[in-house]
């Protein structure tokens, strides 16, 4: 399967063919990376990102370094020519010179569709956004296959659905495993219309709830998010929302013994640290996962492999 030169934009745009290929070769990677510590040697990943990032950009430049290649940054916006007016595709047409890849996170919908119509070297979606974020889903599926909790789940994404771009490219993604998907927020938060009418149209199977409580017991896999306070147009709007579930100790009495529970992270209030003790969190070992995963879609993209 030929990934070369190819941008990752969307869940929407892979098949379940190629998202379990770059899973199996993401356990490649996984298993045994020092076999693969110079597979990148001479090549330059640029991170172009115009939001704050810890997981995604760290794990992409760990990624990089462990295949022997070397990692160029933008750095603060305000500390480049962004600062001075410059427009995304200029500054993509200049980074894309220096570069053989780019992961671009950036705060606008639609924005690495634009950076990649304008770039030569393949681009990367690091979020854009209330749109979509790629690499965390397949580092989510990647996580939920080795806890053998991806064919058939059932799942519950919880929380923020409206503005979370990570449960936008999950819930596609979902469909190709034949997922049973809960979906729990309140009505202010709930998913978009047209996703939703969309994974019915593709078959998926899918129901809405504002009941934490009620779908614990049920399901295999609980997705956490956070209500993301920077999305939000007005901080009214924040304000009733905010903290409306959190995840305790005492809510999870209901779970089964082996659900799992995940979060892209960072989390505000909405998982007691209490619950990092309990054998359900694996939330931890699912940002660690970010790293043979994106070693696998850089070296793809790349041409490595």
């Amino acid at each position: 399967m030929n990934f070369k030169n190819r941008d990752i934009l969307s869940t929407r745009d892979l098949t379940r063919e190629e998202i379990d290929y770059i899973l199996n070769t993401a356990e490649k990677f996984d298993k045994n990376p020092q076999e693969f510590s110079d597979l990148l040697k001479g090549r330059i990943l640029a991170l172009v990102f115009y939001e704050p990032s810890t997981r995604t950009r760290i794990s992409f430049e760990t990624a990089m370094k462990k295949l022997g290649g070397e990692v160029i940054s933008l750095g603060a916006v305000e500390a480049s020519s962004i600062a001075k007016g410059e427009n995304l595709s200029d500054t993509i047409r200049i980074v894309s010179s220096y570069a053989d890849a780019i992961v671009l996170r950036h705060p606008k919908d639609g924005a690495s569709k634009l950076a990649a119509e304008v770039s030569p070297v393949p681009v990367i979606n690091g979020g854009d956004g209330a749109g979509h974020h790629p690499t965390q889903t397949l580092l989510d599926l990647y996580t939920m296959r080795k806890e053998n909790k991806l064919e058939g789940v059932r799942i519950a994404l919880v929380g923020d659905l409206k503005y979370g771009r990570t449960v936008h490219s999950l819930i596609y993604a979902l469909t190709f495993y034949s997922a049973k998907i809960t979906l729990v927020a309140p009505e202010e938060l709930s998913m978009p219309r047209d996703i939703i009418e969309d994974i019915k149209r593709i078959g998926g199977d899918i129901e809405e709830t504002s009941d934490l409580k009620e779908v614990i017991p049920e399901v295999d896999v609980l997705y956490m998010t956070r209500i993301q306070k920077e999305r939000f147009p007005d901080p009214n709007e924040y304000r009733k929302v905010a903290g409306i579930y959190r995840l305790t100790p005492e809510l999870l009495e209901s779970a089964k013994e082996d659900m799992i529970i995940m979060h892209p992270l960072p989390r505000v209030d909405e998982i007691d640290p209490r619950v990092d003790e309990t054998p359900q969190a694996k939330y931890f070992e699912q940002a660690k996962n970010g790293i043979p995963v994106r070693m696998a879609i850089l070296s793809l993209v790349m041409g490595a492999l």
